[in-house]
């Protein structure tokens, strides 16, 4: 593992910015295939030094047993597709237990994979990892079968019910249970134990008060594109639309309380980009799309400011500050450069829209630079 270089925020704007006491080192610049590489990647997961990325744009998810952290290295296995270099959606046919068409938010922990398969409207699951290209999922969320994909099974404008599914971006797992952030559908469904069967329904609904629903107001999250759970049963959502993170102390109280704290806003009424600032600061979000427990934290992947924003202790109110940033000098900027054009700040981020943790290191898929980031903390 080779460290490449440090992020370190420099002078900084933001008056009520905190003083940074950590930074993060850059461990590994990773872009797929030598010969076939990633384009705008929005899921990454690491488990027991298995990489797996949602290969977005190319409707294909990608796994690296052995990761070794060089910039580039061969997959395992491809899903999605039945060569490594196949990229049609749902591999150039109608949809299957075998194809995938836009996959996003991944979760594995050694044992199975389940996928946001988003633009099918359906989450698969493997229940063992897969060892050959193109291997069929074993169980779908969302749709009656592996050859429908219709939103809410009728189509565009049908309501929802506990086992339909609508733009399903996010999934996380504990081994146990499952959440899926419905996105279109404006709720995240949890199920008690990961299906084992096709069509299940959800048990329970969060942001809606009835599983057919999908009104909104700002007391619920809005586009719920990313949940997570950590060990000590904090909830988190990200609501991109209106620019925040819904976090809750103990995640069972979702399904019948507001959140407890807002981060990125003032209050569940808020929704201003930036809060409607002229520059980013350190307690303001931009389009977010994902974020994760870190630590004793949580990290942010501020997409629109193309950032990591990292709070070193779970923030108990609303709009407090962020202690350290990824991707940017400082708290002020957000220099949106793609590695199509020339930028002057090195590792800078172009619109990060998935984070994960493993041990104290953050991964981010980087996606508009098409490549998968590797960091470590480091005091100063």
């Amino acid at each position: 593992m080779t460290e490449l270089s440090i992020n370190i925020a420099s002078e900084n704007l933001d008056s009520n910015a905190p003083k940074l006491n950590t930074t993060f080192v850059q461990v590994c610049k990773f872009i797929g295939e030598a010969d076939n590489p990633l384009l705008a990647p929005r899921g990454v997961f690491f488990d027991k030094n298995v990489l797996t990325v949602s290969d977005t744009a190319q409707n294909r998810v990608f796994i690296w047993n052995n990761f070794e952290y060089n910039k580039t290295q061969k997959a395992t296995v491809v899903l999605g597709q039945l060569e490594n270099t196949n990229t049609e959606r749902n591999a150039g046919n109608t949809v299957s237990a075998s194809s995938l068409q836009y996959p996003s938010g991944l979760w594995t922990n050694g044992k199975i994979l389940i996928v946001a398969d988003a633009w099918n409207h359906r989450v698969l699951i493997w229940n063992n990892i897969p060892t050959t290209n193109g291997q069929a999922a074993d169980v779908v969320i969302g749709q009656k079968d592996f050859e429908s994909n219709q939103p809410n099974i009728g189509g565009i404008g049908k309501s929802p019910t506990a086992q339909t599914l609508y733009w399903p971006y996010g999934v996380w797992s504990n081994g146990k249970s499952l959440w899926i952030a419905d996105t279109g559908n404006r709720r995240v469904l949890f199920f008690e134990n990961i299906p084992t069967e096709n069509y299940a329904a959800a048990d329970k609904v969060i942001g809606q008060q009835t599983m057919n629903e999908k009104d909104y107001d700002g007391n619920n999250a809005v586009w719920p594109y990313s949940v997570k759970i950590n060990t000590e049963g904090n909830l988190a959502i990200t609501d991109t639309q209106y620019y925040r993170v819904l976090l809750w102390k103990n995640h069972k109280d979702a399904f019948t309380k507001n959140a407890d704290t807002i981060i990125g806003q003032p209050t569940l009424q808020s929704n201003g980009q930036n809060q409607f600032y002229l520059k980013p600061k350190s307690n303001t979000l931009n389009w977010c799309y994902d974020c994760c427990f870190y630590k004793n934290g949580i990290a942010v992947a501020d997409t629109g400011n193309s950032r990591i924003l990292i709070w070193n202790e779970i923030p108990t109110d609303n709009n407090e500050h962020a202690n350290t940033l990824i991707g940017q000098p400082n708290f002020s900027v957000n220099g949106e450069s793609s590695l199509s054009f020339s930028t002057t700040v090195e590792n800078e981020m172009y619109w990060p829209f998935a984070i994960n943790s493993f041990e104290d290191n953050i991964i981010v898929a980087d996606t508009g630079n098409h490549r998968v980031l590797f960091y470590k903390p480091v005091a100063l």
